[in-house]
């Protein structure tokens, strides 16, 4: 079971820094209280997990197409990690709405799917209501699998 930390943290893996800037800016206008750690590409995301060992974030968003690893190779080496990392809750977060990219996201234990929003208002309130999901029964409703 994932331990929950005394202030929220949620980890952002994106290469485009534009989309970082963006993501930070949506999470401070939410006032979300929550704590961003962002990366640029997968492995700074995980070697930010097996350092902070006492600073596991609450949720990872995760672009697909990075630089050293990918987001799909991320996934699966979080999925398979031998502790408490394969516990994380994951949003692969991408601009490809392609149904290959969902169905791999899915068969390597994504929790959600989400295409990246073409606007600013659609990611603060993509966000928003991923931040209010209920995990207890979302992990049971597939249909929500895809967050668009």
């Amino acid at each position: 079971m994932l331990e929950h930390n005394s202030h929220k943290i949620i980890f952002h893996a994106d290469d485009d820094q534009d989309d970082r800037l963006l993501f930070l800016e949506a999470a401070a206008e939410l006032d979300l209280q929550l704590e961003v750690h962002q990366a640029e590409d997968g492995q700074k995301l995980l070697d930010y997990l097996y350092r902070n060992p006492s600073e596991i974030p609450e949720i990872v968003f995760l672009d697909i197409n990075m630089p050293v690893k990918n987001g799909f190779e991320c996934l699966k080496e979080i999925r398979n990690a031998e502790n408490r990392l394969k516990h994380l809750r994951i949003i692969m977060l991408s601009t490809s709405s392609s149904p290959e990219n969902i169905e791999l996201s899915y068969e390597l234990g994504a929790d959600f799917y989400a295409v990246k929003p073409s606007t600013f208002q659609g990611l603060k309130r993509l966000l928003a209501s991923i931040m209010s999901l209920d995990w207890s029964i979302s992990k049971t409703n597939k249909e929500k699998f895809l967050l668009a």
